[in-house]
């Protein structure tokens, strides 16, 4: 018998950074009774995005906040997208050079994460927000 489980959660950010929701995901599943299937994200924004990534160490974390903040600086002269703050087109930038979306195998009842790997929302912008991530879970 074949299920299908849909959810959507909402992230507060607090600025930059990234924001794991892992057990938030593993809750979702455990409750929907789908043992095998297919877990997606999909985050419904443009300035932030999604990752896998080690939830061990914070470093990790530290380190990639900062490559995105060199890779795509505030105060690029030649944007053109300024209305809404100079974070505002890095922050679009971030997100598309990321994912919008996430597949996890789910196995078990659980998302078929690896030992270390955790599932994050990475805010983009300076100022807090809300952000809804749906989750669908497809499996049997």
């Amino acid at each position: 018998m074949s299920g299908i489980s849909q959810a959507v959660i909402e992230i507060a950010t607090r600025g930059p950074g990234l924001y794991e929701f892992t057990r938030e995901a593993t809750g979702f599943v455990a409750e929907s009774g789908i043992r095998t299937g297919l877990l997606t994200i999909f985050c419904r924004h443009t300035s932030c995005s999604l990752t896998i990534q080690e939830n061990a160490d914070p470093d990790v974390q530290t380190d990639l906040e900062a490559f995105f903040r060199r890779l795509v600086p505030e105060g690029m002269d030649f944007i053109v997208h300024t209305t809404e703050g100079p974070d505002d087109m890095p922050a679009h930038i971030k997100a598309a050079l990321t994912q919008c979306s996430l597949g996890v195998p789910v196995g078990n009842g659980r998302p078929l994460l690896g030992t270390w790997q955790g599932l994050y929302l990475f805010e983009h912008r300076r100022s807090p927000h809300r952000r809804q991530l749906v989750l669908h879970l497809d499996g049997d």
